[in-house]
């Protein structure tokens, strides 16, 4: 499960204006809406999914969120997130974001869905996902992450991440505890 560095090609659209695959209460596509409309309150539940890298002494990959991001902007978050296009495959979806994000490749492996809603006080913006949780094996640190997308990197022990988690959210994204709970049970 060890992933490689790649290379990925210069996304000129506007990610807040692509599709994202519309899902009920039983994580059952229902239609599809853009990313920006998806995420006005109250929100709307749609499929997402999260990445977490492992390295081969069990830490994990965490990504600090670029200034940027529309939602919980530099929060420590998992390795990489993202949606798969509506009716895309949800781990070819997430292979192709960890090369645009990371610019690295993982073989990658789906172990649960978490379930949450969570509104961002700074942006206003709100997240309700039904959250795919895909984990892979990952050596060394990126070296050219996209500056649009991430302001800095690190590995942690998942125990002191969980423990870091409880005594100060407000430096994570709020969903970041539930993957990696699911993470740990699948892996």
């Amino acid at each position: 499960m060890t992933g490689t560095p790649t290379t990925s090609p210069d996304l000129s659209a506007d990610r807040e204006s692509l599709p994202v695959e519309l899902v009920d209460e039983r994580g059952d596509a229902v239609g599809a809406l853009a990313v920006s409309d998806a995420h006005t309150a109250p929100g709307r539940l749609h499929r997402a999914f999260s990445v977490l890298l492992f390295g081969p002494d069990g830490r994990v990959l965490l990504q600090q969120r670029a200034a940027v991001k529309t939602r919980f902007p530099l929060r420590w978050s998992n390795t990489c997130c993202g949606h798969p296009a509506p009716g895309q495959p949800v781990a070819e979806a997430a292979g192709v974001r960890l090369g645009e994000e990371l610019r690295v490749r993982a073989v990658l492996r789906e172990v649960g869905v978490y379930r949450y809603r969570a509104a961002d006080p700074a942006t206003g913006r709100v997240e309700d996902e039904w959250d795919h949780v895909l984990i892979g094996g990952f050596e060394g640190l990126p070296v050219d992450p996209d500056p649009a997308e991430v302001a800095a990197l690190r590995w942690v022990d998942p125990d002191r991440l969980a423990a870091d988690i409880a005594s100060a959210p407000e430096d994570f994204t709020p969903w970041l505890g539930g993957v990696l709970s699911a993470a740990r049970a699948g892996d």
